[in-house]
């Protein structure tokens, strides 16, 4: 494993850990403050910045943003995903030694599930795990990105007819965040070029829509449905997804034998398996 990409899944740790206390702190601010309209979304998604609490998530969520981008840059998209998607394991360490939160016996097979994902995964680095994989073909980004674009519209219609209308949007800023990510890889790799190379780009616009349109239906998934289902949904449907596109979009190798090929999607399933078993703590979501 060449050194960038060792600093890059670093990155994608860091990445995890305050995604996940960010989320907490977004959680208590949107649940104290007026519900996001859909017919005024712009206007009341800002209104969601008057609750300090919801600030300050949003300041650590950017951090975590920037540890995102710096990660994707360094190392293989499939790698770094892999590791964030892990990120709701790390989050009921903080909740137990943060704030205070007894940990469940649920939560701690979550994290075993994790490492062991994770040390599946780390055995089959070999041949992918040489460099930052960021070259695709166009035609394969834009039919990605706007199929995963309207799978996330389709859920976010569908669920909200639906019981279950908080898990479904929560999904649905996910698949949107996955739109953001995947864009935000390929356009990796233009850093080192002009400023106008890296700033004035279609997928800077792309960019730029998914976030707000992810940041905004990931605000009224919270305050409409629980905190423990939605957090969970909104993880697996990101990394899932953002997952996925390094081998489609991006070339990301997949082992060649059939031990190496099974042992890296055991990786995955364990890995995002772990994350959709180890949601917030539902004490700390409801304090």
């Amino acid at each position: 494993m060449s050194l960038s990409v060792e600093i890059g899944l670093l990155m994608a740790v860091a990445t995890a850990f305050f995604a996940v206390v960010g989320f907490l702190y977004k959680h208590k601010g949107a649940i104290g403050s007026p519900p996001v309209e859909w017919n005024r979304p712009v206007r009341t998604s800002l209104a969601l910045f008057r609750n300090r609490w919801y600030v300050l998530g949003i300041v650590i969520a950017i951090g975590s943003w920037g540890f995102h981008v710096a990660a994707l840059a360094l190392a293989p998209i499939s790698l770094v995903q892999s590791v964030i998607a892990g990120g709701l394991v790390l989050l009921t360490v903080v909740a137990d030694r943060l704030f205070a939160h007894h940990v469940t016996r649920r939560e701690w097979i979550g994290v075993a599930l994790a490492a062991l994902g994770l040390a599946f995964l780390a055995a089959t680095l070999d041949g992918s795990a040489d460099g930052a994989h960021s070259d695709y073909e166009a035609a394969t980004l834009a039919i990605f990105l706007a199929s995963v674009t309207a799978l996330a519209i389709a859920v976010a219609f569908v669920g909200w007819r639906t019981s279950h209308a908080g898990v479904a949007l929560g999904a649905s800023a996910g698949l949107f965040w996955a739109v953001s990510d995947t864009a935000i890889k390929a356009q990796t790799g233009t850093f080192g070029e002009s400023l106008t190379t890296v700033f004035v780009s279609p997928l800077v616009l792309i960019i730029i829509v998914a976030s707000f349109v992810g940041l905004t239906v990931s605000a009224k998934s919270l305050q409409i449905g629980k905190a423990v289902p939605v957090i969970a949904m909104t993880t697996v449907a990101a990394n899932a997804l953002t997952i996925l596109s390094g081998p489609v979009v991006f070339g990301d190798p997949v082992p060649d034998d059939a031990l190496g090929f099974t042992a890296r999607i055991l990786a995955f399933v364990l890995v995002i398996g772990a994350a959709a078993m180890t949601p917030a703590p539902v004490r700390a979501a409801e304090a």
